[in-house]
């Protein structure tokens, strides 16, 4: 029996590489690759100690590498990420539905949908009802506005 457990080690590695495909995480096929070593090891008439040293060795130092690798090349961040949410505001366009009011200015704006309690961003500048304004930025649950002045006159009115 001990002469067919390279067999067994071959077996798994085709069934760890397999089941790789199922996953997120590319460890399993490492760990293939390692009972395919365990395999090899096993056919050139090694003992079973030996068979798992180096599914261990080449697993471990396979899923190491990989790590390394992956987190050097593809974790970098390079200003190319999707930005989602609140985060996704700055710069774009809304417009006011309720007048400013108050001794801060305070406005409701839609933007995306969702309506936000607007504040002008140089704090003095009262919006109108229907104007157009960008944000400049989030703070909290509030966003600050400019009014927009390089719009097209009449571009989409809704009237």
């Amino acid at each position: 029996m001990d002469q067919y457990v390279w067999v067994l080690w071959l077996v798994l590695g085709v069934i760890l590489m397999v089941a790789e495909i199922f996953t997120l995480g590319f460890v399993l096929f490492w760990f293939g690759l390692g009972a395919v070593a365990a395999a090899l090891v096993g056919y050139l008439g090694l003992g079973f100690g030996w068979q798992f040293i180096a599914f261990s060795v080449v697993s471990i130092a396979l899923t190491a590498m990989s790590r390394t690798i992956f987190s050097a090349y593809f974790a970098r961040d390079g200003g190319h990420t999707q930005k989602m949410g609140f985060e996704s505001l700055p710069g774009q366009i809304g417009t006011v539905t309720s007048p400013s009011s108050g001794a801060l200015n305070e406005a409701a704006v839609k933007v995306y949908g969702s309506v936000w309690t607007a504040f002008p961003a140089d704090g003095e500048t009262a919006f109108n009802d229907g104007e157009k304004v960008e944000v400049v930025e989030v703070k909290g649950s509030s966003i600050y506005v400019r009014r927009v002045t390089n719009e097209l006159p009449g571009w989409r009115d809704e009237s």
